[in-house]
């Protein structure tokens, strides 16, 4: 029977579904985390009469025909790159996108990683780094005697040290985008990867057309809606259970004929 095959496909489906609910929710107070999407497409389909086909010599045509499918499939996981809300924390090295665009991240391997996440630190150098020590591109050192630090929206680092009157600028904050930012590939601690489908990035200044500009002491929010996700939850376990019920009926249609055998 058919029936068992298409009811285990929508199965699995709501299962794969259920995985990327709990990942969104888990991830609800990640700052900077993009809510993700599971997207379903139908298998094949059994032609078992073909639509369009001759029904008689005199060429009369089938209007319809019979195809039957054989069930679903996961097609992508999509990813909402949407902004999420913007907290304040008054932190002078916390950093916020209001806008298009991703930080510049440099990997211990020297290649370039992108991320929305504006939690920054400083190395025991002074460098401007990631919680996990990565480098912000570029590699901007504040001096051991500054005693304020200010980022403007155009990602202008400037710091105030003992004695001077006037700021001194020490760098200029990288800020990329991409033509397709969903063709991002996630590589866990909130950094993201160029690939073929993301396009090559765009690098210029905050403020400009295209480009977002800096906050500082604010922080991007997950876009997690978890009153969206707890709905979609609730849709997903239905579809589960009607799925297990075709296949109970399924079963229990085998068993009549065995027993009518």
């Amino acid at each position: 029977m058919r029936s068992l095959n298409i009811a285990a496909t929508g199965m699995q489906a709501q299962q794969t579904n259920v995985d990327v609910i709990s990942h969104n929710l888990a991830n609800m107070t990640t700052t900077g985390y993009k809510l993700q999407r599971a997207e379903f497409q139908d298998l094949i389909y059994q032609d078992l009469r073909r639509v369009g086909a001759n029904s008689s010599d005199v060429g009369t045509i089938v209007p319809t025909g019979v195809q039957l499918g054989l069930g679903t499939k996961t097609a992508a996981i999509y990813r909402n790159m949407s902004q999420g809300t913007l907290q304040m924390t008054d932190g002078a090295l916390d950093l916020a996108i209001n806008g298009k665009g991703y930080f510049v991240i440099q990997l211990p391997d020297g290649t370039n990683s992108y991320t929305r996440n504006g939690t920054f630190q400083l190395s025991p150098q002074g460098e401007l780094v990631t919680s996990d020590g990565y480098v912000v591109s570029p590699n901007i050192t504040i001096p051991q005697d500054a005693i304020a630090i200010s980022v403007n929206q155009s990602g202008q680092v400037q710091v105030e040290t003992q004695g001077q009157v006037e700021p001194q600028i020490v760098g200029q904050l990288d800020i990329a985008t991409f033509i397709n930012e969903p063709g991002l590939r996630a590589i866990g601690d909130n950094l993201y990867l160029e690939t073929a489908a993301s396009g090559p990035p765009f690098q210029g200044i905050a403020g400009q057309e295209g480009f977002g500009v800096f906050l500082q002491g604010y922080l991007e929010n997950s876009n997690v809606n978890p009153v969206s996700e707890i709905t979609n939850l609730i849709v997903a376990q239905r579809a589960y259970e009607m799925n297990s019920k075709v296949i109970t009926a399924s079963d229990e249609m085998l068993q009549a004929l065995n027993q009518s055998a």
